[in-house]
């Protein structure tokens, strides 16, 4: 069943609902066009299509091999990665004083979701030497970006982020990799790291690693953390490569899923290293690092969710079993196709509804990350808030909801689909993880009602409050978009009774707020794709109204009503089960479990 990357959805979003020529004069955008983004999308179609997607197979029944430190790839993935690089996709949103072409988050974002979802274990390599690239951008020394940006950018040197230990993984306090000063400004790096995604492979000639570690004698604890740059081949001053540093992979990772990727164990003896940005700010360098990976996961989530419903959508239109309630459809076969099932068809729109409207979703959190860069400051403040609250919903919701649109695809395809002959088992598998890393989802919601809302006055919430009520106030005498609007006015009303009620419940008891945090934050998603439905819808109606008869743009609003119709009212759930507090969490002793 082969993957097709859904340009036609996306470049709806990015024309007639974000509508991105409007931004022609922010930071970026100066000579992106709407043609030209066209033409992009349908160029990375063809290659998630053609060159990445026959891959995810091969990847996920072969694995790679780890050989006395050495990792050797899946059959053809080296070579579909230099392809990549030679076509230049890794450089789309570098900065162009680094090789890179410049162009918006918002279109990497895009790209993004073709490639994860043809192969997210694939996909993870460029993505992490992204994330390496963009931690050096915005804390390295002009030396460091000189010798280290331009071969990142171009994805000829592959990169990664060492956080986890073994005894340590969301409590990075707990570190204990340290950093020894060498007389010539350099550090010797020894510990060792675990689940190093991309961390040792054939695919490129460096690898160069973002490390964690303590500086002998700094405090204990978060504030003592500082941030190395450890390449696995030193460089020479000419920019060619010298010596093997200190470090080796020691070993790969049996996971349940993503075999295609490299999940390594790093062992680090002496390596030399150089400290990125401040002594013993370490954390917050890494935090650009580790809020571009909680993007890309929430992406690589519901991107894996998009491409299990391609399956499902399929299956469900090919397999015969049993007749329709109201009368047989297909009265010359020997049964009726699957897809005629009022069950079948909940379980395709619930995956549906999820996977358009967190590609919306996506996209919309993408042209915030590009308006930071706004020179109206009233725009890039509002951007920033927006991008602290909102990474860590988009995170977690849309891998919970990715996740679980891979589980209904596995239930369309019924026994086929827990077979390694269909793709379902492996997009259930290779989903699973993005609920777990780069912070798991319960993190994510403590992040959330623990310090996202209550930063700068809880100015964030409160401005995307007031965005929605004036949304709501300015189409609400739009008849053929009321049930969006109604919807989301009612889901906003609720986001904000549970706002108002952490506000009450959670100061005076902190385990209020961190049992009601995964129900808040599911209302908050809810939220946020309700807005995004309803933007899509009216979009959809305008193209009706002005005598388009493409059925995509009906197709679209029947999905959204689906959305608002049978998924929406989960808010009121949540909310009920918010305000039920700590108590009956808390009450049973450990013992008991």
């Amino acid at each position: 069943m082969a993957y097709k990357a859904p340009v036609r959805d996306l470049t709806f979003v990015l024309n007639e609902v974000l509508e991105i020529d409007r931004y022609s004069n922010q930071p970026g955008f100066a000579e992106v066009s709407s043609e030209l983004v066209g033409q992009i999308l349908e160029e990375g179609a063809k290659f998630a299509e053609e060159v990445i997607a026959p891959l995810n197979r091969t990847g996920d029944l072969e694995g790679c091999k780890w050989d006395d430190g050495k990792v050797t790839g899946p059959t053809g993935w080296k070579e579909a990665y230099r392809q990549m690089v030679e076509a230049g996709w890794p450089s789309l949103t570098c900065d162009p004083e680094f090789g890179g072409q410049g162009l918006p988050t918002i279109v990497g974002m895009a790209f993004g979701q073709f490639t994860a979802a043809a192969s997210p274990a694939f996909s993870m390599y460029p993505g992490l030497t992204h994330g390496c690239y963009e931690g050096l951008h915005a804390n390295g020394s002009d030396e460091q970006k000189a010798v280290y940006l331009p071969k990142l950018a171009s994805g000829e040197w592959g990169g990664t982020m060492n956080l986890t230990e073994p005894q340590c993984g969301t409590d990075l306090g707990l570190i204990r990799t340290k950093a020894v000063p060498n007389a010539d400004g350099s550090y010797s790096i020894t510990g060792q790291k675990i689940w190093i995604s991309s961390g040792e492979h054939d695919f490129t000639d460096n690898i160069i690693h973002l490390v964690l570690a303590r500086i002998e004698g700094a405090p204990a604890g978060i504030k003592g953390i500082s941030l190395f740059v450890v390449p696995k081949f030193l460089v020479n001053d000419d920019g060619s490569l010298g010596e093997r540093n200190g470090v080796q992979c020691a070993g790969l990772e049996h996971k349940m899923g993503i075999h295609g990727n490299a999940t390594c164990v790093m062992s680090y003896e002496g390596a030399k290293g150089w400290l990125v940005g401040t002594e013993n700010k370490g954390m917050a360098a890494m935090f650009v690092m580790m809020n571009e990976a909680r993007l890309g996961t929430g992406l690589q989530g519901l991107a894996i969710g998009t491409a299990a419903y391609q399956a499902a959508a399929e299956f469900a239109k090919d397999r015969l079993q049993g007749r329709s309630l109201t009368g047989p459809k297909n009265p010359d076969g020997p049964a009726d196709p699957i897809v005629v099932h009022p069950d079948v068809r909940r379980m395709l729109l619930e995956a549906r509804a999820i996977v358009e409207g967190g590609q919306a979703f996506i996209l919309w959190t993408a042209l915030q990350a590009d308006l930071q860069r706004s020179e109206d400051e009233a725009v890039a403040t509002k951007a920033r808030d927006y991008m602290g609250l909102i990474t860590p919903v988009l995170k977690a919701y849309l891998t919970d909801r990715g996740f679980h649109a891979a589980s209904l695809a596995m239930q369309v395809h019924g026994g086929s689909g827990y077979t390694e002959h269909f793709p379902a088992s492996q997009y259930l598998r290779d989903a699973r993880i993005t609920m777990i890393y780069e912070g798991a989802n319960g993190i994510q919601a403590l992040d959330l009602v623990g310090r996202k809302l209550p930063a700068n006055g809880g100015r964030a919430i409160m401005t995307w409050f007031g965005e929605i009520d004036a949304f709501v106030a300015e189409h609400g005498s739009n008849a053929a978009a009321k049930p969006f609007v109604d919807g989301l006015a009612d889901a906003k009303k609720k986001l904000q009774e549970a706002t108002m009620w952490l506000m009450q419940n959670g100061m005076q008891n902190p385990d209020n707020a961190g049992a009601a945090s995964t129900d808040y934050l599911h209302i908050f998603g809810l939220t946020a794709l309700a807005y995004m439905w309803a933007q899509m819808a009216i979009a959809a109606q305008k193209a009706i109204d002005g005598g388009s008869d493409d059925p995509f743009y009906a197709n679209k609003i029947t999905t959204g009503r689906y959305f608002v119709e049978r998924m929406l009212p989960d808010a009121g759930a949540h909310l009920a089960k918010l305000k039920t507090g700590a108590e009956v969490l808390m009450t049973l002793p450990a013992e008991a479990f």
